[in-house]
């Protein structure tokens, strides 16, 4: 741990005893402050690095899974497009950090298909509104992924797995440092032949690194990068028909961090995060034969996009249970994208070239005095595009002696339109007056630890309010417009035991009411956003649990999913037709045997075991898009070092 760290939990004084089940760790994403779980006025869930690998675990999307509130859905085999669902929003409601650096595409959208977890050391989820300290895009809460950081002795691993569908993934890893400099790096590659008959490889590669150097007691510096590179071929229409045999996209993305801090004062922290993103997604569709001319038959595109942002804020610790913190930020987005088609009526073509800026200035008061914490805090964003928005947090919490912790909060947090939705030209005309989507939240809950904190339950209520939805109409120019209003409101139940030393128990119940208030355009038969509806593809119940027993030769554990029945609409016909999605239930199952030697002390061999969706369950989380059935991968872990 740095120095700078030490300094500011010594300040705060957040820091509390680990429990036995679950360390009470120190988390940054709720209030960009290194801050004790325990003392947070929000709900956030931390899932370990280290876990995810001894569970076998590969995609971001797929641990996610286990967070309550969390629905992830994915459009068929590896590769396929996936969302997620935070607590009934939208699936761009949700905010996606790495190392600080948001790579969502300008009104939120982030496609979960090619996320990995390699190299990763944690992944924080606030679930709640973050604008405040995040700005656009952190309506229903934020994803925040960090990488690891070395320590001074050099650790190295290298692993192998295949299985069915044809897949492979490999990686390697190493950490190290001295007493000033840290590092980690990284790289996996998996490559697989994917769900269905034909025209399913997919391929994904990831390199990523971060280098930490303590210049001095009172100054430090990160650098962080992570580059990706996916191929994906899909046979599959927009409805999910095998129709296509040369179909394919490619998605490559680059982040790069610069987060730099320094003590002033023994008082006065001052930090500067310099960050950018830029993504290239493309996707091919060219003629299947020379015979191949009648109606759309081929297609081409290519978006280009950039987010650059240099983030300046102090805290300033008033005295050891009060920081104050007041930060400046400046973003360009940009975006550039093309798409030709050839159809038997001649080619045709578009193009964009567009850029928006955002300048933002926040503030927040975290106080934390005995066992009450009082968080509050405020924004305003004024962009290029939509103008100005303010935003604001407020959060109590307190900490009983009894074990028992309770806690609310309101905020307010907001999304803003899309570029296509403000720039778009030709067939549908964009709309520059658009203002952004909003959300109104409030949220309670009650958490307990007893048998000697054996034992840790919490339930959480919350209630959000979306408004100023911007929907699509045909019969109007320009097509875009704010209109449509929806609630959601639920429960998440979460408990966590560890019964006996190396036997550890979770799971995580949630129930969602979400009802659409204002259909706005969307009235005709076959419509996505019925007025009295629930949302799409969110159920209504969830439940997750896992089990699992580590001991000095390895470990094993299993993870049961359970979505219960949800809405959904079948657009293979016209107009579409409203579905049900059936409740389903599936297990994963991993295990890791050590071959010789314990692992980190000198060189040692471990045998890996994962099989996902282990009854081989038919069902499907978008409509005409079957997910994958059973999938078991074999391989074996070298590492060493320590």
């Amino acid at each position: 741990m740095s120095n700078l760290t030490t300094l500011t939990l010594a300040a705060l004084a957040f820091v509390q005893q680990p429990d036995t089940v679950r360390l009470d760790s120190i988390t940054v994403t709720a209030t960009r402050v290194p801050m004790s779980a325990s003392a947070l006025t929000s709900s956030l869930t931390v899932l370990s690095g280290d876990e995810l690998r001894v569970r076998g675990i590969t995609s971001v999307a797929d641990a996610l899974r286990d967070v309550p509130g969390v629905t992830v859905v994915q459009s068929g085999s590896f590769g396929g497009a996936t969302s997620l669902f935070l607590r009934g929003g939208e699936s761009d409601y949700v905010k996606v950090l790495i190392d600080g650096v948001a790579v969502n595409q300008p009104g939120g959208s982030y496609d979960f298909a090619h996320l990995s977890t390699e190299n990763i050391e944690r992944i924080e989820v606030l679930r709640g509104p973050g604008s405040v300290l995040y700005g656009s895009d952190a309506t229903t809460g934020v994803i925040q992924i960090f990488t690891r950081e070395g320590n001074a002795s050099p650790v190295y691993s290298a692993g192998f797995r295949g299985g069915t569908f044809g897949s492979v993934h490999l990686d390697a890893d190493v950490t190290g440092g001295t007493d000033n400099v840290k590092y980690s790096f990284g790289v996996s590659h998996f490559l697989t032949e994917g769900a269905y008959a034909f025209n399913n490889d997919y391929d994904n590669t990831v390199w990523s690194g971060r280098v930490r150097i303590d210049a001095d007691a009172r100054t430090e510096v990160a650098l962080g990068l992570r580059y990706r590179d996916s191929r994906f071929h899909f046979p599959t229409d927009g409805s999910g028909n095998l129709v296509d045999e040369n179909t394919f996209s490619t998605d490559e993305g680059t982040t790069v961090s610069i987060d730099a801090g320094r003590w002033v004062s023994d008082a006065l922290e001052v930090r500067l995060l310099i960050a950018s993103h830029s993504s290239s997604v493309g996707a091919d569709d060219a003629p299947d034969n020379a015979a191949d001319t009648l109606g759309f038959f081929s297609f081409r595109s290519l978006q280009e996009l950039r987010r650059q942002s240099v983030d300046l804020r102090s805290n300033l610790h008033v005295d050891p249970g009060i920081v104050v913190t007041t930060g400046v930020q400046i973003e360009r987005q940009d975006e550039r994208s093309f798409n030709e088609s050839l159809s038997e009526f001649g080619p045709a073509n578009a193009s964009t070239d567009e850029e928006r800026n955002t300048r933002a200035a926040y503030a927040q008061v975290l106080t934390r005095i005995q066992g009450l914490s009082v968080a509050v805090g405020g924004r305003v964003d004024d962009n290029s595009a939509f103008g100005t928005f303010w935003t604001y947090r407020g959060g109590l919490g307190y900490n009983f002696s009894s074990g028992t912790t309770v806690r609310g909060s309101i905020g307010r947090s907001f999304k803003a339109p899309t570029f296509f939705e403000n720039f778009a030209t030709g067939f549908t005309v964009g709309n520059p007056d658009l203002r952004p989507e909003r959300s109104s939240t409030v949220e309670a809950s009650v958490s307990q630890s007893i048998l000697q904190d054996r034992v840790a339950l919490t339930g959480a209520y919350f209630h959000q309010s979306f408004r100023n939805l911007i929907q699509y109409a045909f019969d109007q120019t320009p097509n875009f417009s704010n209109v449509a209003m929806a609630n959601a409101a639920g429960l998440e139940i979460e408990l966590r035991a560890e019964p006996v030393r190396g036997l550890r128990l979770s799971g995580n119940y949630t129930y969602l009411d979400t009802k659409v208030l204002d259909a706005g355009f969307d009235t005709g038969e076959g419509a996505t956003f019925v007025e009295g509806n629930r949302l799409l593809r969110r159920p209504s119940h969830a439940i997750s649990g896992t089990a699992d027993v580590a001991w000095a030769g390895g470990a094993v554990g299993m993870t049961v999913h359970y979505l219960g029945d949800r809405d959904d609409r079948d657009f293979s016909t016209f107009p579409a037709t409203p579905v049900g999605l059936p409740r389903v239930t599936t297990a994963d199952f991993w295990a890791n045997l050590n071959v010789f030697g314990p692992a980190g002390s000198r060189p040692a061999l471990q045998a890996t075991l994962r099989i996902e969706n282990i009854s081989d369950e038919q069902y499907e989380t978008v409509t005409g898009f079957p997910a994958r059935g059973r999938g078991i991968l074999v391989g074996g872990r070298l590492s060493g070092g320590g």
